[in-house]
């Protein structure tokens, strides 16, 4: 089994394209749509080089995984949707929470709540055949109550759960998130062999090394500067609590979540043929 990685300098995300060397199957986890929020602009350059990819590789696309509803950049699954319709859309089964919690935030009264707009829902333990390719579903919640991390072979693909070594995991405070839930899910992830290669969704380069977004278990459990296979639950949570509360929010959060839980669909144009998203206003005065 292969691995591309497509990285995202501007929303410092990665997108993996999984296959099969022989049977030329396919998956795509965590695509990103390019938007702009000073101009509004949405283009599709990141979503142009994974394509491209697949098709100069005469790839098969079986699935467009997410590992969950995103915070901080766009998914281009409508467009995988479109030029690839044999293509399944994958997430977690709990998407549904994410989607009662955050629909009333936005007022999308039009907006499904039972997932439908996905076509698979995963559960924790869940195996999807994406052609000759066995994604086992080991769900993560935690950074969101949705998360799900992908398992082929002898790769995981984490999503937001884990980060490299020295970025440590992922933040808690958005609603439903939950850091004990969180340290419950990397234990999981840490019972896996030691030679496990992690994949994680987002790499931010601290103190000026280069980006990286492959470790292993291994090396996880023993330099994660956040949680280490030693690191108790007491320790995990007051170290994530007391961080959370220093963050600013994601800079695409507002745009990203409203259009991400719905399966990376626009909003609908309105009488002037033109499309808005939706910044509910905290008025603090």
């Amino acid at each position: 089994m292969k691995v591309e990685s497509f990285f995202d300098k501007n929303t410092f995300t990665v997108t993996y394209v999984v296959y099969d060397e022989q049977t030329r199957d396919a998956v795509v986890i965590d695509s990103v749509l390019d938007f702009d929020s000073h101009s509004g602009a949405i283009t599709n350059e990141s979503y142009l080089k994974v394509k491209n990819f697949l098709i100069e590789s005469k790839l098969t696309l079986k699935n467009i995984l997410e590992t969950h509803a995103h915070a901080d950049h766009l998914t281009a699954a409508p467009l995988f949707k479109k030029d690839f319709p044999n293509a399944g859309l994958v997430i977690g089964k709990a998407i549904t929470l994410v989607q009662e919690t955050f629909g009333p935030v936005f007022n999308l009264v039009d907006l499904d709540i039972d997932g439908s707009q996905f076509d698979v829902l995963l559960e924790d333990g869940s195996v999807l055949n994406a052609g000759s390719i066995k994604i086992e579903a080991i769900s993560t919640p935690g950074h969101t109550p949705a998360c799900m991390t992908y398992k082929i072979d002898n790769m995981i693909f984490t999503g937001d759960a884990i980060f490299m070594p020295d970025m440590g995991t992922g933040r808690c405070d958005f609603p439903k998130g939950s850091a004990v839930d969180l340290y419950n899910s990397i234990q999981k992830l840490y019972k896996l062999n030691d030679d496990t290669i992690v994949y994680v969704g987002h790499d931010y380069a601290p103190n000026g090394r280069e980006y990286s977004w492959k470790t292993t278990i291994k090396e996880l459990k023993e330099k994660n500067i956040q949680l280490k296979s030693s690191t108790s639950k007491e320790e995990f949570v007051e170290f994530r609590t007391k961080r959370d509360a220093t963050l600013a929010a994601p800079k695409l959060l507002l745009p990203s979540i409203q259009v991400n839980i719905d399966a990376g669909h626009l909003p609908k144009s309105e009488s002037n043929d033109k499309i808005y998203m939706k910044i509910p206003l905290n008025i603090k005065f």
